[in-house]
């Protein structure tokens, strides 16, 4: 079976649950070592074992991505380890709804902090070791969001719209590095992330969770339906490999046709 990550060595964020526990798992099927890093210690010893019962490569680099020394410790610890980087994903994230006069302004620069500030972090320290092996693919986890607005998400469309502008500056600065950089945007995809979402958004529009998912969140999608963690994974899988070498600073689109509109 033709792998098309073999041997490469990929750090995820935000790998212990969701998109990013899917995309571990697709990435070890593809022949990927992968170091598995979230807030949950537990969690990632937890992720690791498990796929090394199966028989895959996997580390835990558990940390916080928004603690910058701990963010850099957990990519030494991937190089000393393995000798190298070659994939990395900023996946880490999370959510909060309320119109803006609501929004508690922690929440929001936390938001930031997590999902823009800690993708800046994550490339500012991957970068020397690619740029030294002359290889690298960064994918930060993007949205829709970052290309559209939508009510109640000041912070999470304030933070993915960064990551864009973030990714094609990155995308830029390594082009001649064997280097390249995209975000991928996902329309709504069926993880706990989303059905929090859609848990928020009843409540803040007076509604039932069943009517927030088909009036508000699948009222936009073409193909009415959220899109699967495996459909995410599989689509990172080629943006990370050889394949896709042309592919850089771009905003990857995967949303059943919500942005076509």
């Amino acid at each position: 079976m033709s792998q098309l990550l073999k041997d490469k060595v990929a750090f995820i964020t935000g790998s212990a649950s969701g998109i990013g526990h899917e995309i571990a798992k697709k990435f070890a099927n593809e022949g990927a070592k992968v170091v598995i890093s979230d807030m949950n210690a537990q969690k990632c010893a937890e992720t690791v074992a498990a796929l090394q019962k199966q028989g895959f490569e996997a580390l835990s680099a558990p940390c916080d991505v928004t603690d910058e020394e701990a963010y850099k410790t957990a990519i030494e610890l991937t190089q000393k380890t393995y000798g190298r980087l070659d994939i990395l994903i900023n996946n880490a994230g999370f959510q909060h709804v309320a119109v803006i006069e609501d929004f508690p302004t922690a929440v929001y620069q936390k938001l930031i902090n997590v999902m823009l500030v800690g993708a800046f972090i994550g490339i500012k320290y991957a970068f020397p070791i690619m740029k030294a092996q002359q290889f690298g693919r960064v994918i930060n986890m993007a949205s829709i969001n970052g290309l559209i607005g939508f009510a109640g998400k000041a912070g999470y469309n304030s933070a993915k719209h960064g990551v864009i502008g973030l990714t094609k500056v990155a995308a830029l600065e390594c082009a001649r590095d064997g280097i390249t950089v995209n975000a991928l945007c996902p329309g709504y995809v069926d993880t706990p992330l989303v059905r929090g979402q859609i848990h928020d958004l009843a409540k803040t529009r007076n509604v039932s969770e069943q009517s927030a998912l088909e009036d508000v969140i699948l009222a936009m999608v073409p193909q009415k339906r959220l899109l699967s963690v495996e459909e995410i994974a599989d689509y990172a899988i080629f943006l990370a490999s050889d394949k896709a070498g042309g592919v850089t600073g771009q905003a990857v689109v995967m949303d059943g046709g919500y942005t076509a509109q």
